[in-house]
């Protein structure tokens, strides 16, 4: 089953972070993920998070393809790239629905 992963975070180091760039989206996309949005922080409109200033949202087949990026030893000399260009990161994983009927009946059952 597909599930979305939530990127948010901040800038720390533009050069890193482009280090990751350039590898990243085909890494992605070999292991089964696909990068569906980016975005650029506009403004808190309701909410207690701490706004971010980037969005990327990853839309991947499974959570074993989304683990089998973050664990895949040939990217150990990748990660670290986001994790140095980065702070404040927020990673989320959500699954994917159709429509919102399963966490209704879940939450009023």
């Amino acid at each position: 089953m597909a599930i979305y992963a939530l990127n948010l975070f901040d800038i720390a180091d533009k050069d890193e972070y482009l280090e990751y760039c350039r590898r990243s989206v085909k890494e992605v996309h070999v292991h089964g993920g696909r990068v569906i949005s980016l975005g650029k922080f506009i403004e808190a409109v309701k909410g207690e998070i701490t706004p971010r200033s980037v969005l990327v949202l990853v839309e991947w087949e499974s959570k074993e393809a989304f683990e089998s990026y973050c664990n895949d030893p040939h990217l150990c000399d990748l990660h670290p790239h986001r994790e140095n260009g980065t702070q404040n990161y927020i990673w989320h994983i959500f699954d994917k629905l159709e429509d919102l009927r399963p966490i209704l009946k879940d939450q009023f059952s």
